[in-house]
């Protein structure tokens, strides 16, 4: 059956229980495991499309995001592959009809395990399609051979510095960050830039946070009521208010683990008070809420926000790029010279209207003294340093242990 189209989206709403099934989920076990249902909206006609899928931690919930493109000639390349479900794969199949065949799958980081672990069982689907990957794979405890990754063998290369050096170098270009060394493994990301439509794709680098829950979040609502209570013993209706209510302090937990203004709950406490609550239930984690809302979230949420403008995550900010500052603004000044108008990231919002300016602006974190035009003020504004706190103590305590290289200055 095929899905049903509203408003470029296609959603099929009487799916079957097979169809949306992900029988690989033990080998990165996130939320919501064997179940993964997929929408696709078009967001350039006849051109390029998204695929998303849900994942989260905690009912942490957020979006995954493959992006597909049409060659000009014919044929699709895809970037970032989710879970391969017969529901997916159907979706896929039909602009396959229309368009042709799937030519080339992009493996655009070394870092993001929840995308690495689709590629080779999406590789599987599309047998006569040529894999890239970025440069620098790698895998804990020890270094395996690609193919002992579930790279096909024969048709895994890896993307050369030279992006002219590619198949599809005509409509693509690309550029290459990293890999950045953190110690036990790496960061690395390729940003891909479809020349005819002016559009760039990233992968965790650039995201921007909704208002709103996104529509794949909508599908299972639960954990949206789940992270709208104010402690174990709230009470949430299920309505429009408490649904974005929900989707705000999920992002706040997405991004900080601990923002400010959510105080933890001892766990012995959080057991004891399970006992009193009304839902017990498996699905309610058996009454146990190990933390409580305090006012000032809302403010936390916004300034996350920024409106929708552009926005390094504070866990690449303070764990990660911060390793390599010059690196990474070398980086974005390279993506700068592309004149796209529109981002497609793989998490969170899309497709977002940006422009280059814009991008750049993001990174100004790395900087002593950014250059930050007018109009870009109030969108550059760094974020609340008390929602950092956790995130400075990990990488306190990881550099202390020597798990990570020190953080280095700004430029």
């Amino acid at each position: 059956m095929k899905g049903q189209e509203t408003q470029g989206k296609t959603i099929n709403h009487n799916i079957n229980p097979q169809d949306i099934s992900w029988a690989f989920w033990p080998l990165v076990p996130l939320y919501p495991y064997s179940k993964r249902r997929t929408i696709r909206k078009e967001v350039v006609p006849d051109t390029i499309w998204t695929f998303d899928q849900l994942q989260g931690i905690f009912y942490v919930t957020v979006p995954i995001r493959m992006t597909v493109v049409r060659l000009e000639t014919g044929g699709l390349l895809i970037y970032a592959p989710v879970a391969p479900t017969l529901e997916c794969i159907r979706l896929v199949k039909e602009l396959v009809a229309k368009y042709g065949e799937v030519k080339y799958i992009i493996l655009p980081t070394v870092s993001g395990l929840e995308h690495k672990v689709f590629v080779g069982p999406f590789a599987r689907r599309f047998p006569q399609a040529q894999i890239f990957i970025a440069p620098g794979q790698w895998s804990f405890p020890i270094s395996l051979p690609l193919s002992w990754l579930g790279f096909p063998s024969k048709r895994t290369q890896i993307l050369p510095e030279d992006s002219s050096k590619t198949p599809f170098a005509n409509e693509f270009d690309y550029r290459i960050l990293g890999p950045i060394g953190l110690g036990l493994g790496s960061f690395g990301e390729v940003a891909f830039f479809h020349k005819r439509s002016q559009t760039l794709l990233v992968t965790d680098s650039i995201i921007s946070v909704p208002e709103n829950p996104p529509e794949i979040v909508l599908l299972e609502p639960y954990p949206l009521l789940f992270h709208a209570k104010d402690d174990a013993f709230s009470i949430v209706e299920d309505n429009q208010a408490n649904r974005q209510k929900g989707w705000q302090r999920i992002s706040l937990f997405a991004f900080y683990f601990r923002p400010s203004a959510m105080e933890t709950v001892k766990l012995g406490q959080a057991f004891l008070s399970s006992f009193q609550v009304g839902d017990r239930s498996k699905k309610a984690y058996f009454g146990i809420y190990p933390f409580k809302w305090k006012n000032g979230w809302q403010h936390s949420f916004n300034a996350l926000r920024r409106d929708g403008n552009l926005l390094v995550a504070p866990i690449l900010q303070a764990l990660i790029l911060n390793r390599a500052p010059q690196e990474t603004i070398n980086w974005a000044n390279q993506v700068t010279q592309w004149n796209f108008q529109r981002i497609i990231p793989c998490h969170f919002d899309a497709p977002i209207s940006a422009t280059p300016q814009q991008f750049r602006q993001a990174f100004n974190f790395l900087e002593k003294n950014p250059a930050v035009s007018n109009d870009l003020i109030s969108a550059t504004k760094p974020l609340p340093e008390e929602d950092f706190q956790l995130l400075r103590e990990l990488d306190e305590t990881l550099g202390k242990l020597g798990i990570v290289p020190p953080s280095k200055e700004k430029i």
